[in-house]
């Protein structure tokens, strides 16, 4: 098994600043969020799992159960999220914005990086953030 719980850092980006316009963020902020190399730290404490995200802007906290709905605060607005397990090593969040919009977030784990995947469920873009674990 995998180990999920842990401290990562972004070290790339592929096709996100593609996936991020396909959600409606606007240029500017777009870009910043594209330049930016946010840390990453994941906690699983019983049922309780943390996913806390530092950038050089914010810090994001989200909590969740598995498989339960929860909100999270996003510069945008509030979104609607479950998240599951997949295997060992996959945590999928399916999203839902305000607005309608919905965007599905695999977590893939490896013994040394986290590869996000987000895609748009209207466009289906595709956009990556590969993190190395610390």
């Amino acid at each position: 098994m995998v180990q999920i719980e842990g401290k990562y850092v972004c070290e790339k980006n592929e096709n996100l600043n593609e996936f991020f316009s396909s959600i409606g963020i606007p240029f500017v902020p777009r870009k910043i969020m594209c330049n930016s190399s946010p840390s990453m730290e994941i906690k699983k404490e019983g049922e309780k799992w943390t996913i806390t995200t530092i950038t050089l802007f914010r810090t994001a906290v989200t909590e969740f159960k598995l498989g339960e709905e929860y909100e999270e605060d996003m510069p945008g607005g509030k979104l609607r999220c479950v998240t599951t397990m997949e295997g060992d090593n996959k945590l999928v969040t399916n999203t839902k914005a305000q607005n309608g919009t919905t965007v599905t977030r695999t977590y893939e784990f490896t013994d040394d990086q986290c590869l996000i995947t987000y895609q748009h469920g209207e466009t289906g873009t595709i956009g990556k953030r590969y993190f190395k674990r610390t």
